[in-house]
């Protein structure tokens, strides 16, 4: 689902270049309190940070909810929130404590304390939703509450738990209010972040107002924020236009964003660099068109990532050769290494040694995804031109799209991941490892081994060897063919400031930081 903005700079130059002279010339306060009306196309699953792990509700979530650690805008390794500090106890990376912040309290005015922490920690791996986050705390072993003091066992040596416990699995929830073994009911939630949910439409909208009590890293705004949730990128795009809302991010329709401008006076336009991923995930299970992996290679051999980039996406994201996305620390081309061009004589080849009679036939799902559509067509049309494969595309609404994939129904299905926090581990042991969120039936002992080892080091540098190694792997068996990497667009009016730190790929949504000028 949940990176690092590389060209955050060169953003704020422009954003400097092109506007300093009007913030002069404008009354600061004019606004001072009038609600911020932000546009996105992602979903909320469920407001029970149990329930969901993707990037529509840990975007609410990291405004309502606090977890003991967070990510500053930019940042790579994360800072305490609703903690006052944590750290490894001890040279093996299997305990790791943290002192909880004084003066945090929830909304019925009762503090927060260790017990919480536990509580939420151990609900989430209770509970075990299909679509929630569990996965992410494998690691994990048991957990320790004394006071203001929350101690984590692992059960194996773990560098990257830092980053999983910044997370949305790692929102604090109240253990007086949220069931111990369910998920809760109804839209209310009793978070401690610097926002209030103060109302909740689903798929419609959620209001957000300053909450007084929050005690954390981010400045409370003073104004109250809406976030609306539209169905579709046309939808957005339509109420970008009427001007209905102030901020539009995630996703405006590729045809919209390739014409824009940072230099149009009427807008403010950030763009960053992403590492959110798009993957093509392959059903690997026996009984399936795809189980056997030269169907798969074969299947491989016929993909045009630039094409696809250039068709349905107009150029506004980047063609991906791995897992790892470029950025992150590991990254290779092991994809383009093993199949370097558009093949059709290989992959007909590699049919007939599967022994397979063609076409092929497999469905390929799709959902939401600001040109989903035009993708899963011209990956049909390239998969269908070489006469090895009958692709019937199939759209399906996200509720019921996370119903099939997580019960193994689909054959195949493009899915965007959204890194949780920005180390190669997020691109990993969440998509390729045994038992991952991609729910594929992928499973292998070297991959997962290489997962494990490379989680013994503090120092990432050091995991550079099991990385590129897993990639290679990944690249022969295709459980999944990596597509594009996204470029962050955020769009907002030109009274508008802080966009550039709304979102970076972490799985923050900093609501907090827009403001009028």
């Amino acid at each position: 689902m949940r990176t690092v903005r590389w060209r955050i700079i060169a953003t704020l130059m422009v954003l400097v270049a092109a506007g300093v002279g009007g913030w002069q010339l404008l009354p600061q306060n004019e606004e001072r309190g009038k609600t911020v009306a932000v546009g996105t196309t992602d979903a909320v699953t469920s407001l029970d940070p149990a329930g969901a792990y993707d990037a529509g509700s840990w975007a609410l979530y990291s405004n309502v909810f606090q977890s003991l650690l967070t990510f500053d805008a930019g940042g790579t390794s994360p800072v305490p929130d609703a903690a006052q500090s944590c750290r490894f106890v001890g040279s093996g990376l299997r305990v790791y404590r943290c002192e909880m912040r004084s003066g945090v309290r929830f909304p019925s005015g009762r503090a927060m304390t260790a017990r919480d922490v536990k509580y939420s920690f151990d609900r989430v791996r209770k509970i075990n939703s299909p679509v929630g986050p569990a996965s992410l705390l494998d690691t994990l072993d048991s957990v320790e509450a004394r006071g203001r003091v929350v101690t984590f066992h692992l059960s194996s040596p773990d560098a990257t738990f830092p980053l999983k416990v910044a997370t949305g699995a790692g929102a604090i929830v109240d253990r007086n209010v949220y069931p111990e073994d369910a998920l809760r009911s109804g839209n209310d939630v009793d978070g401690t972040g610097p926002y209030t949910l103060k109302s909740y439409e689903p798929g419609s909208r959620a209001t957000l107002v300053p909450n007084s009590r929050y005690q954390g890293p981010a400045k409370v705004p003073d104004h109250a924020t809406v976030l609306r949730y539209f169905k579709d990128s046309a939808a957005l795009e339509s109420a970008w236009k009427r001007r209905t809302i102030d901020v539009a991010a995630r996703q405006l329709p590729p045809a919209l964003l390739a014409g824009l401008s940072t230099s149009d006076p009427d807008q403010r336009l950030t763009e960053v660099d992403s590492a959110e991923t798009r993957n093509l995930v392959l059903n690997v299970r026996a009984g399936k068109p795809l189980h056997d992996r030269r169907v798969r290679q074969a299947l491989a051999s016929l993909v045009d990532r630039d094409e696809l980039v250039e068709s349905a996406y107009k150029g506004t994201v980047d063609s991906l050769f791995s897992v790892i996305p470029r950025g992150i620390t590991g990254h290779t081309t092991a994809f383009f290494d093993a199949y370097p061009k558009r093949d059709p004589a290989r992959a007909r080849a590699l049919l007939q040694r599967a022994g397979v009679s063609t076409p092929v036939r497999f469905e390929f799902a799709y959902s939401r995804g600001a040109a989903s559509k035009a993708e899963a067509q011209e990956i049909r049309r390239q998969l269908e031109g070489s006469g090895l494969f009958k692709v019937v595309t199939k759209y399906y609404d996200w509720a019921e799209f996370q119903k099939r994939y997580t019960a193994g129904k689909l054959d195949a299905y493009a899915v965007g991941w959204l890194p949780d926090f920005p180390d190669p581990d997020t691109f990993t042991a969440q998509l390729v490892r045994t038992g991952s969120g991609m729910h594929n039936g992928y499973s292998s002992k070297p991959v997962d081994e290489l997962i494990q080892a490379s989680q013994q080091y503090e120092d990432r540098s050091r995991t550079l060897k099991d990385f590129r190694r897993l990639q290679q792997l990944v690249a022969d068996d295709v459980p999944i063919i990596p597509l594009w990497q996204r470029k962050e667009y955020v769009l907002s009016t030109n009274d508008i400031t802080g966009g550039q730190y709304l979102s970076d790929g972490t799985g923050v949504f900093r609501l907090w930081s827009l403001d009028w000028i």
